[in-house]
C-alpha cells in the first residue's frame, strides 16, 4: 500500500492526493517516519495546552501546579485511549501483544482518553489543592480543540469513515475501498452492508466540525453565563455525547459490547448526554435558588473554602495563644529578677 491515498468527493470532479506519511529520514542508521496523523494530533494538543495556559492565567491558577496536571494527565490519557481501544478489540491484540504500544498506527480510543485524564487530574488537584471543577471547565474547552483538529489525522490515515451515503460530500479512495473489502464479514456479523465501490460518510469530518464548533460554543458560555465550578464540563458531556450519540450510528468501525451488536461508544454517549443533562439541570436549579457572588463562591468550592476559613482562624488563634504564652513568661522572668 502506497504512503498516500488519493480521495474523491461527490460533489467535486477531481481527486485529492491525500499523504500518510510527513517525513521519512534516517539518523545513525536508524530508519525514523513521522505520519501525518501523530503530526495533527500533536498539532491539536498543542493548541489545546496554549488555550489551557491562556485560560489558567487569566482565572490566576498556578502555573507551576497546571504543569503538573498537564504531564499526568497527558500520560495517563494516553495510556487509557489505548487500553481502552485494546480491549475492545483483545480478540485480535490478544494474539498480537506486540502491537499494543503501536499507538503511532491509530487505535486510541477517546473515552479511555477521557477518563485516564481525569483520574489523573483529580488526583493532581487533590495532592496539589486545586479545584478539580475549575480544572474541568478548563480542561473540556480545551479537549475541544485538540479533537477537532485530531481528527483530521483520521482523514490521512483515510479510517474513521461511515457507511455508504449520495451526500455530495461523500468521500471515496482505493484506500477505504481495500479496508471495506476486508471487514465484510464483520459488517454482516453486526448487521449492516456496506459497498466498496461506492462513496461513505466522511464521519472524521462530523465530529471535527462539531467539536470546534462546540469549542465556541462553550467559551462563549463560559464567557456570559457561567454559574458555577464544573459547568462548562457539563455541557461538554451534554454537547459531544449527543454528537457521538448519532454519528457513531453511522461508523463502521465501532467498537462493540463483546457478543452484541451495542456500539460501545453510542451507549456511554448516550448516558452521558442523560447524566449531564440532569445534572446541569440540578444544579442551574439550586444556583437559581441560591445565587453566589459574582466573583465568590460556588457550590463545589464551599466546603473548601469553610476548611480554609477554619484552618486559617486555627492557626491565628495558635499564634495568638503562643504570643500570649511568650509575653506572659517575660513577665514571670521580669518579676522574679
Amino acid at each position: 500500500m502506497s504512503d498516500y491515498a488519493v480521495v474523491y468527493f461527490t460533489g467535486i470532479k477531481r481527486g485529492f492526493s491525500v499523504p500518510s506519511v510527513l517525513a521519512d529520514f534516517s539518523i545513525f542508521g536508524i530508519d525514523i517516519e513521522i505520519k501525518f496523523y501523530g503530526a495533527i494530533i500533536a498539532f491539536g494538543f498543542l493548541l489545546a495546552v496554549l488555550f489551557g495556559g491562556r485560560m489558567a492565567y487569566k482565572w490566576k491558577m498556578s502555573l507551576d501546579k497546571m504543569v503538573d496536571v498537564l504531564i499526568y494527565g497527558t500520560i495517563a490519557a494516553i495510556i487509557g485511549a489505548r487500553l481502552y481501544y485494546v480491549f475492545s478489540k483483545w480478540d485480535y491484540y490478544g494474539s498480537h501483544l506486540s502491537e499494543i504500544p503501536q499507538i503511532w498506527e491509530g487505535g486510541l480510543a477517546i473515552y479511555g482518553g477521557i477518563i485516564g485524564g481525569l483520574v489523573a487530574a483529580y488526583f493532581v488537584c487533590k495532592v496539589r489543592k486545586m479545584n478539580y471543577f475549575n480544572l474541568l471547565d478548563m480542561a473540556t474547552m480545551s479537549l475541544l480543540i485538540g479533537q477537532g483538529i485530531g481528527r483530521w489525522g483520521n482523514f490521512t490515515n483515510q479510517e474513521a469513515f461511515g457507511v455508504n451515503t449520495d451526500l455530495p460530500w461523500g468521500m471515496w479512495s482505493e484506500k477505504v475501498a481495500a479496508d471495506v473489502m476486508r471487514n465484510q464479514e464483520l459488517y454482516a456479523s453486526k448487521g449492516f452492508e456496506v459497498d466498496p465501490m461506492l462513496p461513505v460518510h466522511p464521519t472524521f469530518l462530523y465530529e471535527s466540525i462539531w467539536c470546534l464548533l462546540g469549542f465556541f460554543v462553550l467559551y462563549l458560555i463560559c464567557c456570559k453565563a457561567r454559574k458555577f465550578s464544573g459547568q462548562i464540563a457539563l455541557c461538554y458531556g451534554i454537547w459531544y455525547g449527543l454528537e457521538r450519540t448519532i454519528v457513531e450510528g453511522l461508523r463502521t468501525d465501532s467498537l462493540y459490547i463483546a457478543g452484541t451488536t451495542i456500539r460501545v461508544s453510542q451507549a456511554v454517549s448516550a448516558a452521558l448526554v442523560v447524566v449531564c443533562t440532569v445534572l446541569l439541570i440540578v444544579l442551574l436549579r439550586k444556583y437559581i435558588k441560591n445565587p453566589q457572588p459574582i466573583d465568590g463562591v460556588d457550590f463545589f468550592l464551599e466546603e473548601q473554602l469553610k476548611a480554609e476559613a477554619e484552618e486559617k482562624k486555627i492557626t491565628v488563634e495558635t499564634v495568638e495563644e503562643t504570643e500570649t504564652a511568650e509575653n506572659e513568661e517575660v513577665v514571670s522572668d521580669v518579676q522574679n529578677n
